[in-house]
Order: structure tokens, then sequence, then C-alpha cells
């Protein structure tokens, strides 16, 4: 059987990172006032969080974007954009959901070692 190795985060029940054969999943949150630094915030923890589970932003291979307020998707698409590697684009969704207080975007995925 493969083994499943799950990097902590900080927050109890939860792992920053899985880690399981050939694959690594992750989730992040960022601090900010906007959701242009949150999401800049966010993308900074997750490529941390990528780093330590042995892989980058050039093998992710699908995200799910939750915002707060969908209105504000261009202004994270905007950082997004900007981070992603041109010859990294992974499928990707977005979903207008409530998430914890104070929390504007909440950005997972999925990426191969």
């Amino acid at each position: 059987m493969t083994e499943i190795i799950r990097l902590p985060g900080t927050a109890p029940g939860r792992c920053r990172a899985v880690v399981r054969g050939d694959f690594v999943w992750t989730v992040g949150t960022g601090a900010g006032k906007t959701v242009a630094e949150q999401t800049r915030n966010t993308l900074a923890a997750i490529e941390t969080n990528l780093k330590d589970a042995g892989t980058d932003k050039h093998r992710i291979l699908e995200a799910t974007v939750y915002l707060t307020d969908m209105a504000t998707k261009a202004e994270m698409d905007e950082v997004w954009c900007a981070w992603i590697p041109d010859d990294g684009w992974p499928c990707r969704a977005c979903v207008g959901t409530n998430l914890a207080p104070g929390d504007l975007v909440e950005i997972k995925l999925l990426a191969a070692k």
C-alpha cells in the first residue's frame, strides 16, 4: 500500500497538504484586506505547501477557488493569471460560497509530483 503523508496545518484537525503516491492535495488561505491581497498570500502559502510536498506550481492538475463574492472573480483572476505558469494552466473552477469570517478567498488544488 502507498504511504499517505500529511503535512500538518496550523488549525487542529487539518492538514495543509496530503501526499499519496504521485499526487499532492493542498489548500490555502491568506491574510489581507482585499481579494487581490488574500489571493496573493494564499498562492504564496500554496507554493510553500507544494515545495514541502516535493512538487511545484508547474505540476498543478486542477484547482477550485472559493470566493465569498463572485463579483470579485476578476480581481482574483488578475493575481491568479500572473502567478500560474503559461505552460501550467490547470482545470479550474470558481465557486461562490460562505467562508470563515474575514476570508474572501480559499484555494484548493491537486498537483502531480
